[in-house]
């Protein structure tokens, strides 16, 4: 079964060589119960370890079953262990944390038994040792007889056809030695036991033979029995642990010892809250500098706002709107965008000239509470945000807050009062847009035209003849609307008389083309009369030095039908910055073109923005360096406790490769858990149950993809701290890294 020969084992100790055993010639076969005895020293615990596999040697040749051993690596002698060997020692080499059926179940895991084989092999044996009342308490509590018989049961668990014994009964007292060697001479009989011991009287009665060494050498070797032969080619069947075994003792080994997993959680705390925070503040920055971009044809600039339109081009109809508003993360629905980035004017016409501009938005978006008034009731009421340093509503707000004010300061145009203020602060204005003029929708409605008209090309065709016509009262060619015009009719100014024939336009055709980046139309009106400043107040009711005298005046309907259309444009507001990327994705599926605003600006400081982000990115890269070797540094001192534990592992029969990946799971639970805690804590915060203000500052530049991608990170992390760890306590054989931790 087991051969030697010429075989030494020497040690090395900062350039001393000692000789453990020298030129070990012996065989060992199935079925004997060997005591080597000897006085301490002689080297009998060091050749039993080199049987066994724990310890290599430097000299000579180990046969296992005829094969040579001297080319062996050390997961070669791993895989041996775990077909061959089983181990009793002097010391139990138990897992104090375990229970005795835990510590039994421990090298059945590892040898790839399944769960459901387990429980009634280990019950049978834990009955076997006398232990049946103890299954469940911890070994650490146990006398010292009690666990040698945890020890045996988990030697006769692993089932192999050698079993090792150094100085099994040298820490117990007689009664309970006595029990030990009667339990070895119950499971000897068609095994090879070898058992190392300084008190022969002991196994004297059960020895089949005797080896005694003296200074490293073997100076007999007596056969006092004659063992009956039994077949040599014996190796049980155990198998690799299965993953799901490692999943289980990974678990187990997370919360076995309760200051070990505080103080590994405590550390992946750390590292998960400096990690987030600081990407949080990378990601604040980035988004600041976004917002120090500007856009010539944009007045909104809000990171969240996307322009839509339809990729056919038609008109976006209600129920569009009502489907685009049920999209998650959606915010707000602005129709007829054109709205938000068009400053609108109001004047008073008394002595006064007080004014008042903005851009309109819907009252059925305003949030906050007012700092003065109250709310509309009426469509020609209007809630007002100013900056609070603003002279007309702050000075004289309460002067200022009862008077009309006209468009564009033109007593014939509409008229809106201002009823509330709100005064600007970053919650209620963020967009860089200027004031916000909140009304209904049918105020809002009214103006849509105007701007409209605004932002159209708009030709006049008279006798055959394209003018252009521009959008400045009183000019050439511009339009504007009366009550007092019939639809379908046209007055126009008798200065131009001279683009008709016999120089009267009266009962002449008038074209009026309009063309937008959206829709074009046409309308044809008959010119029914011509104004001059003697009659312009009768038929117009207009006086003649009104800034309107020289437009051309049609229907109010048929300014309508020109310039108030249906929504071609309009905006959609995610909730968060973070979500409009998802919210251009399903709008693009719902046939909308997108285009993000917060991808149009023009950031003036250029190339020093991309020294910053490229700065900002070494900067991270050197902390989740630090905070890798910090967090490494420090759970390696906390798992320096554990190094017992895996060299056991290792003699036992698992492999370095299978400890990593236990160690692995066990850190892969600890680091999952303190970022557990800590998203755990986020959520309070961001619902508002508790509140921690750094957690809060963070919370708004942060998104799931974010959140992701620093749980990675964490794992990663986790894991190359198992790997450095495993590289240094697995360089060495298995008794090497257990004697340096005993």
């Amino acid at each position: 079964m087991l051969k030697l020969k010429n075989v030494s084992k020497f040690y090395y100790n900062k350039g001393v060589i000692a000789s453990g055993f020298n030129k070990i010639n012996i065989e060992f076969n199935m079925g004997e119960f060997v005591a080597i005895v000897g006085e301490s020293g002689s080297g009998k615990s060091t050749l039993l370890n080199v049987i066994s596999g724990l310890d290599s040697y430097e000299e000579g040749e180990m046969y296992i079953n005829g094969e040579e051993t001297s080319h062996y690596r050390e997961v070669d002698f791993e895989e041996y262990r775990k077909k061959y060997v089983s181990n009793i020692f002097q010391n139990f080499n138990l897992v104090n944390s375990y229970t005795v059926y835990q510590n039994i179940e421990l090298v059945l895991l590892l040898n790839g038994y399944k769960r459901k084989e387990v429980k009634t092999k280990v019950l049978e044996l834990i009955d076997k040792v006398g232990l049946k009342k103890y299954r469940k308490t911890k070994v650490s509590k146990l006398s010292g007889g009690q666990k040698q018989r945890v020890a045996i049961a988990r030697a006769l668990a692993k089932d192999t056809p050698i079993i090792v014994a150094d100085e099994p009964t040298g820490n117990l007292d007689s009664k309970s030695a006595k029990d030990v060697i009667k339990l070895l001479k119950d499971i000897s009989k068609d095994k090879l036991v070898i058992v190392v011991t300084h008190n022969f009287s002991e196994i004297e009665d059960i020895a089949t033979r005797i080896v005694k060494m003296h200074d490293g050498k073997i100076v007999s070797d007596k056969t006092v029995v004659e063992t009956d032969k039994v077949e040599e080619n014996i190796e049980n069947n155990n198998k690799n642990i299965g993953f799901f075994n490692m999943i289980r003792l990974g678990l187990r080994n997370t919360f076995n010892i309760i200051p070990k997993f505080v103080l590994i959680f405590i550390v992946f705390l750390f590292v998960t809250v400096s990690l987030l925070s600081e990407y949080g503040s990378m990601q604040k920055d980035e988004y600041e500098e976004g917002k120090l971009g500007v856009n010539y044809f944009f007045h909104d600039t809000r990171d969240t706002r996307i322009v839509i339109k339809k990729k056919d081009g038609s008109a976006i109809n209600k129920e569009e709107f009502d489907e685009i508003r049920k999209l998650d993360n959606v915010d707000l629905v602005i129709e007829n965008d054109i709205m938000l980035d068009t400053d609108v004017w109001f004047q008073t016409t008394d002595d006064s000239y007080f004014n008042m501009n903005g851009t309109l938005r819907n009252i059925d978006s305003f949030d906050g509470k007012l700092d003065y008034g109250r709310m509309p009731e009426a469509d020609n009421e209007v809630v007002y945000v100013v900056d609070e340093y603003d002279y007309y509503f702050n000075e004289k707000q309460t002067e200022a807050i009862n008077k009309t004010y006209y468009y564009n300061g033109d007593s014939s145009s509409y008229s809106i009062k201002v009823v509330g203020v709100k005064y600007k602060n970053e919650s209620v204005f963020s967009n860089g847009s200027g004031n916000l003029i909140y009304g209904s929708s049918n105020l809002l409605n009214k103006y849509m035209k105007d701007i409209n008209r605004a932002h159209s090309n708009v030709i006049v065709s008279i006798n055959g003849k394209n003018h252009e016509s521009y959008d400045s009262p009183g000019s050439n060619f511009d339009i504007r609307t009366s009550d007092r015009v019939a639809k379908g009719n046209v007055y126009v100014p008798e200065s131009m008389n001279y683009l008709c024939k016999d120089y009267d336009c009266r009962w002449e055709w008038l074209g009026i083309k309009v063309n937008n980046l959206y829709f074009n139309d046409r309308i044809d009106l008959y010119i029914t009369n011509t104004y001059n400043d003697k009659n312009i107040n009768s038929l117009l009711w207009i006086n003649k030095d009104s800034e309107n005298n020289g437009s051309i005046f049609v229907n109010p309907d048929d300014f309508n039908y020109l310039f108030n259309k249906d929504s071609y444009q309009a905006s959609v507001f995610a909730k968060h910055v973070n979500n409009v990327d998802e919210v251009s994705n399903e709008l693009d599926k719902l046939g909308y073109s997108t285009l993000q605003i917060r991808k149009t600006l023009d950031n003036m400081l250029g190339e020093a923005v991309k020294a910053i982000k490229i700065l900002k990115l070494v900067v991270t890269v050197v902390l989740v360096v630090t905070l890798f070797f910090i967090s490494y540094f420090v759970i390696k001192l906390i798992l320096k406790s554990r190094n017992v534990y895996f060299s056991t592992l290792r003699i036992l029969g698992a492999n370095a490769k299978h400890i990593k990946r236990i160690l692995d799971i066990e850190l892969f639970f600890d680091a999952s858990l303190a970022y557990l805690a800590y998203m755990i804590a986020i959520l309070l915060v961001k619902y508002k149950v508790i509140y921690v203000k750094f957690i809060n500052n963070i919370l708004e530049y942060l998104g799931m993809r974010d959140y992701i991608l620093m749980y990675v990170i964490l794992i990663i992390m986790s894991y190359l701290i198992s790997t450095r760890y495993a590289r240094k306590i697995f360089n060495k054989s298995a008794m090497k890294s257990y004697r340096e931790e005993v």
